[in-house]
Protein backbone atom coordinates (compact mmCIF):
# COMPACT_ATOMS: atom_id res chain seq x y z
CA UNK A 1 0.00 0.00 0.00
CA UNK A 2 1.50 3.30 -0.97
CA UNK A 3 1.74 5.93 2.08
CA UNK A 4 -0.42 8.32 -0.06
CA UNK A 5 -3.38 6.16 0.24
CA UNK A 6 -2.49 4.50 3.76
CA UNK A 7 -4.97 4.57 6.89
CA UNK A 8 -3.19 2.76 9.20
CA UNK A 9 -0.44 4.53 11.83
CA UNK A 10 2.14 6.17 9.83
CA UNK A 11 4.58 4.50 12.44
CA UNK A 12 4.64 2.19 10.26
CA UNK A 13 6.60 3.76 7.60
CA UNK A 14 10.15 4.55 7.22
CA UNK A 15 10.16 7.86 5.72
CA UNK A 16 14.21 8.50 5.65
CA UNK A 17 14.14 5.30 3.89
CA UNK A 18 11.79 6.14 1.01
CA UNK A 19 13.91 6.72 -1.88
CA UNK A 20 12.64 9.73 -3.20
CA UNK A 21 14.13 14.24 -2.38
CA UNK A 22 10.80 14.81 -1.61
CA UNK A 23 7.43 12.74 -0.68
CA UNK A 24 3.82 14.76 0.03
CA UNK A 25 1.37 12.81 1.88
CA UNK A 26 -2.29 13.83 2.63
CA UNK A 27 -4.13 13.75 5.51
CA UNK A 28 -7.68 13.09 7.21
CA UNK A 29 -9.70 14.20 9.99
CA UNK A 30 -8.59 12.19 12.74
CA UNK A 31 -11.08 14.01 15.56
CA UNK A 32 -9.84 15.98 18.37
CA UNK A 33 -6.59 16.15 20.67
CA UNK A 34 -3.98 13.63 19.25
CA UNK A 35 0.09 13.94 19.86
CA UNK A 36 3.09 12.30 18.72
CA UNK A 37 5.68 12.00 21.32
CA UNK A 38 9.14 13.82 20.96
CA UNK A 39 11.22 11.84 17.53
CA UNK A 40 13.26 13.23 15.06
CA UNK A 41 13.62 12.15 11.47
CA UNK A 42 16.42 12.78 8.42
CA UNK A 43 14.36 14.34 5.87
CA UNK A 44 12.48 18.16 6.51
CA UNK A 45 9.09 18.32 7.42
CA UNK A 46 5.91 20.49 6.44
CA UNK A 47 2.58 20.47 7.88
CA UNK A 48 0.35 22.23 6.02
CA UNK A 49 -3.00 22.76 8.47
CA UNK A 50 -6.62 22.97 6.47
CA UNK A 51 -8.45 22.89 9.78
CA UNK A 52 -7.79 22.60 13.19
CA UNK A 53 -4.53 24.11 14.91
CA UNK A 54 -1.35 22.52 15.25
CA UNK A 55 1.01 22.96 17.81
CA UNK A 56 4.95 21.86 17.71
CA UNK A 57 7.27 22.09 20.53
CA UNK A 58 11.11 21.96 20.35
CA UNK A 59 13.60 22.90 23.15
CA UNK A 60 13.89 26.80 21.95
CA UNK A 61 10.02 27.80 21.58
CA UNK A 62 6.59 26.63 20.69
CA UNK A 63 4.86 26.91 17.43
CA UNK A 64 0.95 27.62 16.29
CA UNK A 65 0.06 26.61 12.83
CA UNK A 66 -3.68 27.70 12.64
CA UNK A 67 -5.56 26.38 9.56
CA UNK A 68 -3.83 27.70 6.29
CA UNK A 69 -0.73 28.03 6.95
CA UNK A 70 2.34 25.55 7.28
CA UNK A 71 4.92 24.42 10.21
CA UNK A 72 8.49 24.01 8.66
CA UNK A 73 10.19 21.78 10.86
CA UNK A 74 13.91 21.00 9.45
CA UNK A 75 15.86 17.87 9.60
CA UNK A 76 17.58 16.19 12.72
CA UNK A 77 15.48 18.06 14.94
CA UNK A 78 13.87 16.47 17.72
CA UNK A 79 10.17 17.86 17.87
CA UNK A 80 6.55 16.48 19.15
CA UNK A 81 3.71 17.70 17.31
CA UNK A 82 0.03 17.47 18.39
CA UNK A 83 -3.57 18.76 17.17
CA UNK A 84 -6.15 20.82 19.03
CA UNK A 85 -9.71 20.14 18.01
CA UNK A 86 -10.85 18.83 14.61
CA UNK A 87 -7.57 18.15 11.91
CA UNK A 88 -7.21 17.83 8.69
CA UNK A 89 -3.56 18.24 7.13
CA UNK A 90 -0.63 17.63 4.68
CA UNK A 91 2.95 16.57 5.34
CA UNK A 92 5.54 16.99 3.33
CA UNK A 93 9.07 15.24 3.70
CA UNK A 94 12.29 17.06 1.96
CA UNK A 95 15.76 16.01 1.98
CA UNK A 96 18.02 18.58 3.47
CA UNK A 97 20.10 19.14 0.35
CA UNK A 98 16.78 19.16 -1.91
CA UNK A 99 17.07 22.75 -2.86
CA UNK A 100 19.55 25.69 -1.46
CA UNK A 101 16.83 28.55 0.07
CA UNK A 102 14.91 26.23 2.48
CA UNK A 103 14.61 27.51 5.84
CA UNK A 104 17.26 26.75 8.47
CA UNK A 105 15.16 27.01 11.52
CA UNK A 106 11.39 25.26 12.51
CA UNK A 107 8.68 27.94 12.09
CA UNK A 108 5.02 28.86 10.77
CA UNK A 109 4.39 30.10 7.37
CA UNK A 110 1.70 31.06 5.10
CA UNK A 111 0.30 29.31 2.39
CA UNK A 112 0.09 31.17 -1.21
CA UNK A 113 -3.06 29.66 -3.01
CA UNK A 114 -0.47 28.24 -5.61
CA UNK A 115 1.44 26.56 -2.37
CA UNK A 116 -1.34 25.17 -1.54
CA UNK A 117 -2.13 23.62 -5.26
CA UNK A 118 0.93 22.14 -5.69
CA UNK A 119 1.05 20.21 -1.91
CA UNK A 120 -2.09 19.01 -2.73
CA UNK A 121 -1.42 17.88 -6.52
CA UNK A 122 1.55 16.12 -5.43
CA UNK A 123 -0.14 14.49 -2.35
CA UNK A 124 -1.85 12.41 -5.21
CA UNK A 125 1.60 11.24 -6.66
CA UNK A 126 2.97 7.47 -6.00
CA UNK A 127 5.90 7.08 -3.26
CA UNK A 128 7.87 6.26 -6.20
CA UNK A 129 7.16 8.57 -8.78
CA UNK A 130 9.35 9.43 -12.14
CA UNK A 131 12.54 11.45 -11.08
CA UNK A 132 11.66 12.72 -14.64
CA UNK A 133 9.05 14.03 -16.15
CA UNK A 134 5.98 16.62 -15.38
CA UNK A 135 5.01 14.94 -11.92
CA UNK A 136 9.00 15.88 -10.76
CA UNK A 137 8.51 19.14 -12.48
CA UNK A 138 6.00 20.04 -10.37
CA UNK A 139 7.57 19.24 -7.42
CA UNK A 140 10.30 21.53 -8.37
CA UNK A 141 7.59 24.10 -8.28
CA UNK A 142 6.22 23.34 -5.45
CA UNK A 143 9.64 23.81 -3.84
CA UNK A 144 10.55 27.09 -5.05
CA UNK A 145 7.47 28.18 -3.97
CA UNK A 146 8.39 26.85 -0.64
CA UNK A 147 11.43 29.14 -0.64
CA UNK A 148 9.41 32.26 -1.23
CA UNK A 149 6.47 31.83 1.76
CA UNK A 150 6.68 34.67 4.01
CA UNK A 151 7.21 33.80 7.98
CA UNK A 152 4.06 34.03 10.19
CA UNK A 153 5.03 35.58 14.00
CA UNK A 154 3.10 32.43 15.52
CA UNK A 155 6.08 31.66 17.18
CA UNK A 156 6.54 31.29 21.44
CA UNK A 157 10.71 30.96 22.07
CA UNK A 158 11.78 29.44 25.13
CA UNK A 159 15.14 30.96 26.51
CA UNK A 160 18.08 28.69 27.51
CA UNK A 161 19.00 31.07 30.69
CA UNK A 162 17.74 28.86 33.85
CA UNK A 163 16.03 31.56 35.49
CA UNK A 164 14.18 32.86 32.23
CA UNK A 165 12.86 29.37 32.23
CA UNK A 166 11.80 29.04 35.19
CA UNK A 167 9.95 32.36 34.67
CA UNK A 168 8.19 31.09 31.22
CA UNK A 169 7.37 27.62 32.53
CA UNK A 170 5.55 29.47 35.34
CA UNK A 171 3.40 31.46 32.91
CA UNK A 172 2.78 28.35 31.02
CA UNK A 173 1.21 26.76 33.92
CA UNK A 174 -0.61 30.15 34.92
CA UNK A 175 -1.40 32.22 31.55
CA UNK A 176 -3.62 34.70 33.80
CA UNK A 177 -1.33 35.41 36.44
CA UNK A 178 -1.43 39.46 36.76
CA UNK A 179 1.67 39.27 38.76
CA UNK A 180 3.69 41.73 37.38
CA UNK A 181 7.50 42.00 35.58
CA UNK A 182 9.14 43.62 38.75
CA UNK A 183 7.96 40.61 40.98
CA UNK A 184 8.52 37.94 38.65
CA UNK A 185 12.28 39.09 38.35
CA UNK A 186 12.22 38.68 42.26
CA UNK A 187 10.71 35.29 42.02
CA UNK A 188 13.41 33.87 40.40
CA UNK A 189 16.03 35.97 42.07
CA UNK A 190 17.07 38.89 39.10
CA UNK A 191 16.44 42.42 39.38
CA UNK A 192 13.84 43.94 37.09
CA UNK A 193 16.20 45.68 34.58
CA UNK A 194 18.83 42.48 34.35
CA UNK A 195 15.72 40.05 33.74
CA UNK A 196 14.56 42.43 31.03
CA UNK A 197 17.83 42.62 29.36
CA UNK A 198 18.26 38.95 29.51
CA UNK A 199 15.11 38.61 28.05
CA UNK A 200 15.93 40.95 25.03
CA UNK A 201 19.07 39.06 24.93
CA UNK A 202 17.94 35.59 24.30
CA UNK A 203 13.99 35.89 23.35
CA UNK A 204 14.05 39.09 21.24
CA UNK A 205 11.20 40.13 23.11
CA UNK A 206 10.33 41.97 26.31
CA UNK A 207 8.39 40.15 29.02
CA UNK A 208 4.95 41.75 27.64
CA UNK A 209 5.46 40.87 24.29
CA UNK A 210 6.63 37.60 25.35
CA UNK A 211 2.99 36.96 27.22
CA UNK A 212 0.85 38.60 24.50
CA UNK A 213 2.09 36.03 22.26
CA UNK A 214 1.89 33.30 24.72
CA UNK A 215 -2.01 34.38 25.41
CA UNK A 216 -2.78 34.31 21.60
CA UNK A 217 -1.17 31.18 20.94
CA UNK A 218 -3.35 29.73 23.81
CA UNK A 219 -6.26 31.45 22.57
CA UNK A 220 -6.03 29.68 19.51
CA UNK A 221 -5.41 26.05 20.52
CA UNK A 222 -8.73 26.76 23.31
CA UNK A 223 -10.84 28.33 20.17
CA UNK A 224 -9.90 25.58 17.98
CA UNK A 225 -11.77 23.45 20.43
CA UNK A 226 -14.89 25.54 20.45
CA UNK A 227 -14.86 27.50 23.60
CA UNK A 228 -16.18 30.57 22.88
CA UNK A 229 -14.52 33.99 22.79
CA UNK A 230 -16.12 34.97 26.71
CA UNK A 231 -14.59 32.11 28.18
CA UNK A 232 -11.33 32.03 26.59
CA UNK A 233 -10.71 35.55 27.94
CA UNK A 234 -11.47 34.57 31.02
CA UNK A 235 -9.08 31.88 31.41
CA UNK A 236 -6.77 34.53 30.22
CA UNK A 237 -7.52 37.16 32.72
CA UNK A 238 -9.10 39.58 31.05
CA UNK A 239 -11.74 41.16 32.64
CA UNK A 240 -13.82 40.57 29.88
CA UNK A 241 -14.04 39.59 26.39
CA UNK A 242 -13.63 42.97 24.91
CA UNK A 243 -10.13 43.49 26.71
CA UNK A 244 -8.79 39.68 24.88
CA UNK A 245 -10.25 40.50 21.88
CA UNK A 246 -8.33 44.09 21.88
CA UNK A 247 -5.25 42.20 22.85
CA UNK A 248 -5.58 40.06 19.76
CA UNK A 249 -6.48 42.96 17.45
CA UNK A 250 -3.32 44.40 17.87
CA UNK A 251 -1.21 41.33 17.70
CA UNK A 252 -2.99 39.39 14.81
CA UNK A 253 -4.44 42.77 12.51
CA UNK A 254 -8.48 41.43 12.92
CA UNK A 255 -10.37 39.98 15.95
CA UNK A 256 -10.19 36.17 17.12
CA UNK A 257 -13.33 35.34 15.03
CA UNK A 258 -12.80 36.94 12.22
CA UNK A 259 -9.43 35.28 12.11
CA UNK A 260 -10.78 31.98 12.48
CA UNK A 261 -13.57 31.99 10.05
CA UNK A 262 -11.27 33.39 7.21
CA UNK A 263 -8.88 30.39 8.07
CA UNK A 264 -11.61 28.24 7.80
CA UNK A 265 -13.69 29.64 4.58
CA UNK A 266 -10.27 29.34 2.89
CA UNK A 267 -9.85 25.43 3.98
CA UNK A 268 -13.76 24.12 2.60
CA UNK A 269 -13.54 21.34 -0.35
CA UNK A 270 -10.13 20.64 0.54
CA UNK A 271 -10.83 17.07 2.60
CA UNK A 272 -8.15 14.71 2.15
CA UNK A 273 -7.85 11.08 2.62
CA UNK A 274 -5.25 8.63 3.89
CA UNK A 275 -2.87 9.22 6.92
CA UNK A 276 -2.34 11.71 9.98
CA UNK A 277 1.44 12.38 10.13
CA UNK A 278 4.56 10.87 9.68
CA UNK A 279 7.18 10.84 12.32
Amino acid sequence: MQPGNAAHSPRTWDIDGMARQVIALNASSVGKDWEHAPHRHRKAQLIYSVRGIINCEVDTGLWIVPPQCALWIPGDLLHSVRGSGETECYCLFVEPDALQGLPAVCCTLAVSPLLRELLLKASGFETLYAEQGPQARLIATLLDELCQAPVEDLHLPMPADRRLRQLTQALLADPASKTPSGEWARHIGMSERSMSRLLLQELGMSFGRWRRQLHVILSLQRLARGQSVQAVALELGYESASGFVTMFRKAMGKPPARYLLERAAGGEGEAGRGILLAP
